[in-house]
């Protein structure tokens, strides 16, 4: 069997590290990561090795040679432009170095590793399999691609870096596969084509016989820093296997040659020194630690469980904590360098400076004595695992979301547009929401993008603005409506819809590897104030309505505008359709843009009591930002969200038969039922508005709802709108002659619920992968978690929460103490499951 191993990648997300090397050449304890794979490889027999390359692939030649010194033989593939995982392996087939009736082993060049492969190909053999996967389980599949499969080892879904949403098993794609020949041979050539992404989803659409098997042994994608430094912590405690490294000294210390260790210093393994390290008088040395050929660590320097590369020089009094040197540093008298820290090549740290906590320094850098460096040099610092969470870019007000941060995501989210591309910005009228938005726009233009700035406006407002005009994106910046102290940022796309998670990941990329496009002096953007932005709203609301309708009917409404923008937006549009209005809340208060949910409810009642008084035919009350609608009936009754979902959808396919609508897979079966009797269609997204807002953008779709106050009509624009809403509401009445409650009574009772659980972060992934196993017994889906059919009308779903260590559970069946009951026995379940995952070994 020979082996390819991908090693054409930048290693982005490993800068500086990676910034003048690849990424499979950067060193784990006493050698680079792919002569780690190299050796791995030979002890199970596999001894021709092709190399993939593309970035630097001259230095992996000029180690690597023929593999002669390594025992294997090794041959090159060059790609003259990156052609992706499964187009590197194409051009290898073309290359003539491969057959076409045997399996190929293919590995990623960043990977460590010592799982068996002898059991990978008796599987791959014994399931006449086209493709073998080699899977892993971990705590935190984020990063990866985590694959669902049949107990019989039968792909099922890959799910690529989802987020923890979208999290429903905790096995996740090593990048190591089994192929026969003949698949390489079926991929496009010349092309950029990745295995998880176009691969092998081709293959699991035409049924081919892909399959996964979960191997023994160690794994991890030394892709970022902390993994990188996790991985030689790792090889010092023997959790993966590897070569000798030299001669071992006693208390777990292992020593190249002609080292020198001063009688006084104290070391605590698991150490590696490489060959003529120094140690000093005095110095201390707590393991895990690695420290490189030619390093000197002067008198009483301390080091703790860091990683420091060759030839550095550490001095008198300097204290390394937790970070990963690159090669050739000079750390001068009493430096401190802290946890997460991570300095690039040739750097200089003079006397008494000090590193904080994840500073990063590219290559080159001289800190000047004294210094303390508490951003990256020269982009800011890192202080966030993940960026985007259920409501955009989310923090508290100048504690996670401080001015310098909100400029620097303004630089990042322009770098991550082309060049002078527009980008519109608004708010909401909270002064924090007005300071985060020009620290923002202080750093758009920083990357050569043009800002239009919309001031105040409803969202729905500026996502349509987005839309209609030349711009590439938008941000909105608001306070959040559950908590006045956190402000909510939404990046949108050109269509005024939030952001993807792929766009959100190359943001966020973006934002932890700073490393992002500036523009130069005559590329900066301009910043310009948008004109007549109502207007064009406006003009696109009237043509998009039934004005002649509404006018005869002769409507009162009494609209909450929870001291929102929306009042100016709306109540002008509502006179030229002769709406008689009772405006409540009218006036803009920043300190009433967020409330308590008892003070929400009281509001509610308060509008009920207003509309039977007034006799109004409709009561409703908008969201802050004019999204979302939320509806009292002509007696005064609130109706609840999903019932005034219901509602709306009966009402339209009332009027239009045959009406396409989608909501999210959590939401009740009542809109199958009603769908079948208009001859309607339903289409299920994931519990997710950017789902729910591309569904109603790419398909036929009349509806889009989520059954929690948000109303889409594509016809209008593919956003949630609940102005908009409530005077498509209105129309509906009046062109049926009819009332809310009316529609609302029509309706079949239906007893859905909701419950959320607590579960560890480290514990979603195997949980879900349990709860996926279980569901196999019924007919079930996994648009988003797991969701299983007891009987036609009673069903479960559980999904993972994507920013909390939850998980959701939802159930109905066609009684609510059924449901009851039925929620009360998943729950016990669920509980029991995630108390035997959190209390067993972990992987």
């Amino acid at each position: 069997m020979k082996a390819i191993v991908m090693a054409g990648g930048q290693g982005s997300r490993l800068r500086p590290l990676t910034v003048s090397r690849p990424k499979p050449l950067i060193p784990i304890v006493n050698k680079p990561v792919i002569a780690h794979i190299v050796a791995w490889l030979k002890r199970h027999g596999v001894t021709h090795v092709i190399v993939t390359l593309q970035h630097q692939a001259e230095l992996f030649q000029r180690y690597l040679g023929n593999g002669e010194l390594l025992g294997v033989t090794l041959d090159y593939v060059l790609e003259d432009v990156p052609l992706g995982t499964a187009g590197g392996a194409r051009n290898v087939w073309d290359s003539g170095l491969l057959e076409a009736d045997e399996p190929v082993l293919i590995v990623s060049g960043d990977a460590l590793t010592d799982i068996d492969i002898s059991v990978m190909a008796a599987f791959h053999r014994q399931h006449q399999a086209a493709v073998t996967v080699a899977l892993h389980q971990v705590y935190n599949p984020l990063e990866y691609g985590v694959v669902n499969t049949d107990v019989d080892g039968r792909i099922r879904q890959f799910l690529e870096k989802p987020g923890w949403a979208d999290v429903i098993s905790d096995l996740v794609n090593t990048g190591i596969y089994l192929v026969q020949g003949h698949v390489l041979a079926e991929i496009p050539p010349q092309q950029f084509y990745d295995f998880s992404h176009d691969l092998f989803p081709r293959l699991l659409a035409q049924s081919g016989a892909v399959y996964g098997v979960t191997l023994p042994g160690y794994w991890t994608d030394v892709g970022a820093p902390p993994a990188y430094l996790s991985a030689n912590v790792d090889m010092l405690l023997n959790n993966v296997h590897h070569e000798p490294w030299g001669r071992h000294i006693g208390g777990d210390i292992w020593v190249g040659e002609d080292v020198e260790i001063a009688p006084d210093a104290r070391l605590y393994g698991p150490i590696y020194l490489g060959n003529e390290v120094q140690i000093k008088g005095g110095v201390v040395i707590q393991g895990p630690a690695v420290i490189r050929d030619g390093t000197v660590v002067d008198n009483r320097a301390f080091i703790s469980h860091s990683v420091i590369w060759r030839g550095c020089y550490v001095g008198e009094g300097a204290q390394i904590q937790g970070a990963i040197i690159a090669k050739q540093c000079v750390f001068k008298a009493r430096v401190s360098v802290n946890a997460g820290a991570v300095v690039g090549d040739k750097c200089i740290v003079r006397e008494d400076a000090v590193i904080h906590e994840n500073v990063k320094l590219w290559p080159g850098k001289d800190v000047e004595a004294g210094a303390v460096v508490r951003e990256s040099i020269v982009w800011g610092t890192q202080g966030r695992k993940v960026l985007f969470g259920r409501f955009g870019v989310t923090g508290t007000v100048n504690v996670d979301l401080t001015p310098e941060f909100a400029a620097k995501l303004g630089v990042v989210f322009g770098a991550s547009l082309p060049k002078n591309s527009i980008v519109t910005i608004n708010r909401d009228m909270h002064p924090s929401a007005r300071m985060i938005k020009r620290a923002i726009i202080s750093g758009l233009p920083a990357a050569g993008v043009q800002v239009l700035d919309l001031r105040s406006q409803p969202l729905p407002v500026a996502r349509f603005f987005t839309r209609i005009s030349d711009a590439m994106a938008g941000v909105h910046v608001r306070i959040s409506p559950h908590d006045r102290r956190v402000v909510d940022i939404k990046l949108m796309n050109a269509e005024g819809l939030d952001l993807g998670r792929e766009q959100e990941r190359l943001v966020e990329r973006l934002f932890f590897r700073e490393d992002f496009r500036r523009a130069q002096l005559d590329d900066i953007g301009h910043i310009e104030y948008a004109q007549n932005v109502g207007d064009h709203y406006g003009r696109a609301f009237l043509a998009a309505v039934d004005a002649e309708v509404i006018q005869k009917a002769a409507l009162t409404v009494v609209i909450d505008y929870a001291h929102g923008a929306a009042v100016d937006v709306l109540e002008p549009l509502l006179a030229q359709l002769d709406v008689n209005v009772v405006a409540l809340n009218t006036r803009s208060d920043p300190q009433h843009l967020s409330v308590l949910e008892d003070v929400w409810q009281h509001g509610i009642e308060q509008l009920g009591k207003i509309v039977r008084v007034v006799g109004a035919n409709l009561g409703v009350r908008l969201d802050v930002s004019g999204e979302k609608a939320f509806f009292v009936d002509e007696m005064g009754q609130h109706v609840p969200d999903d019932l005034a979902a219901a509602a709306m959808t009966e009402l339209l396919w009332q009027q239009k038969p045959g009406a396409t609508i989608a909501l999210p897979v959590d939401r009740s079966q009542i809109f199958e039922e009603l769908a079948a009797s208009h001859g309607g269609r339903v289409l299920r997204t994931k519990v997710d508005l950017h789902a729910l807002m591309s569904v109603a953008a790419q398909e036929d779709v009349d509806v889009a709802l989520d059954g929690s106050g948000y109303f889409i009509f594509p016809a209008f624009q593919p956003v949630p709108d609940g102005m908009y809403t409530l005077i498509r509401l209105l129309q509906c009445l009046a062109t049926q002659q009819t009332t809310f409650s009316a529609v609302v009574n029509s309706l079949h009772p239906f007893a859905r619920l909701h419950r959320v659980v607590d579960c560890p972060w480290e514990s979603k992934g195997s949980v879900m992968r349990r709860m996926n196993e279980q569901a196999s017994a019924y007919q079930s889906d996994t648009v988003d978690g797991v969701k299983f059919y007891l009987q036609p009308h009673q069903w479960v779903l559980i999904r993972p929460d994507p920013d909390r260590a939850i998980l959701h559970i939802c159930a109905e069946t066609p009684t609510m103490e059924a449901t009851e009951h039925l929620m009360r026995a998943q729950t016990i379940m669920l509980d029991a499951v995630i108390q035997e995952v959190s209390s067993s070994d972990r992987p």
